[in-house]
């Protein structure tokens, strides 16, 4: 089986730091090398991986502020597409644009929604469903618009996560510094908590952190900056545990599984994925606001963090993915 498959081209892949999507593109082509699987990555020209790289952009249009993004991202769909007879399937992580080309193309294209950005490109999504396939990464990020193939949960690779059994006494927010992430809850949690709180990420609303976090920040409360791969393991391994107060319907919160992964408890807003990642009283809590987190807070202790690794291991491992993925690849070709 030879497999293509189209990351997005925002960042590297994999990412340096942020770049969900990017992430995901590179366990699943990564994995599917592993599994022996002929595989060729449509990425940045940097991407790291042990596929073929196919590569017509240097790098990420969000590291190289030069580029047009929509220019790149035409000559980055058009490059694979040209070439889709070469494939017997292309997985897709680019969202709705490479649909357009599906009715044009012989070879069979599934698409990984990794969210909605906006009610308005359902649409798209629509107008092309019947004719190409669609997985959703958690049940909650279902459009009752779509018709979907199957859920495959986002797989991480457990190598690069360690665990740990003896954390510290931080309490650790992890992700985009912006409103719909709930930093600023977060701080109110730890504040309430008396614990300290450490911040980790990509500042993605400047007027937010100026505002909201900035004027909090002390020897309590800690902006570390982004995290790369190894400095988020320590993070996250280490932590007491991490606070997730989103204000959206995430899709689906890698940071959570994560976590989870080096054996730390969550404390999340009950929203979204966020049901389906953690089980309550288990592996983390759900909570419906800042006071209830708090208390949560006061439970951690009750959660036993080996029960967090083996959650994760079972649920969101790459191969559990990337196995999960083959299978559906077999059941389009068949």
């Amino acid at each position: 089986m030879k497999v293509a498959i189209l990351a997005p081209i925002a960042w590297r892949t994999p990412p340096r730091h942020y770049g969900p999507w990017e992430q995901m593109a590179s366990n699943v082509a990564e994995g599917l090398v592993q599994a022996g699987v002929e595989v060729t990555l449509f990425a940045t020209a940097d991407a790291v991986t042990q596929a073929k790289l196919d590569a017509v952009v240097e790098q990420g249009y969000e590291e190289d502020r030069t580029q047009d993004a929509k220019v790149v991202e035409c000559l980055h769909i058009s490059n694979l597409m040209e070439k889709a007879a070469r494939f017997d399937i292309i997985h897709n992580h680019f969202d709705f644009l490479p649909l357009t080309y599906s009715r044009l193309i012989s070879t069979p294209m599934l698409t990984t929604i990794h969210g909605f950005s906006s009610p308005r490109i359902i649409p798209v999504y629509q107008k092309y469903n019947a004719n190409t396939h669609y997985v959703s990464i958690s049940d909650a990020d279902r459009s009752p618009q779509l018709e979907y193939l199957a859920t495959v949960y986002n797989g991480i690779r457990a190598e690069y996560f360690a665990f740990s059994e003896q954390p510290e006494d931080y309490l650790l927010f992890f992700g985009r510094i912006h409103p719909d992430k709930g930093t600023a809850e977060a701080i109110e949690i730890a504040r309430q908590s008396k614990r300290k709180l450490l911040i980790a990420g990509i500042i993605q609303d400047q007027a937010y952190f100026d505002e909201k976090i900035q004027p909090f920040l002390d020897d309590q409360i800690i902006f570390v900056g982004a995290a790369g791969p190894e400095k988020r393991n320590e993070l996250l391994g280490n932590a007491y545990a991490l606070l997730h107060p989103i204000s959206f319907d995430e899709p689906f919160g890698l940071s959570v599984a994560e976590a989870m992964l080096c054996g730390t408890p969550v404390i999340a807003f009950c929203r979204g994925s966020m049901p389906e990642l953690i089980r309550h009283e288990q592996t983390g809590f759900l909570v419906s606001d800042i006071p209830e987190a708090v208390q949560a807070v006061a439970n951690v202790d009750s959660i036993r963090r080996m029960e967090c690794r083996k959650r994760a291991l079972s649920e969101f491992s790459q191969k559990k993915m990337v196995d999960d993925y083959l299978s559906l690849y077999h059941n389009i070709l068949m």
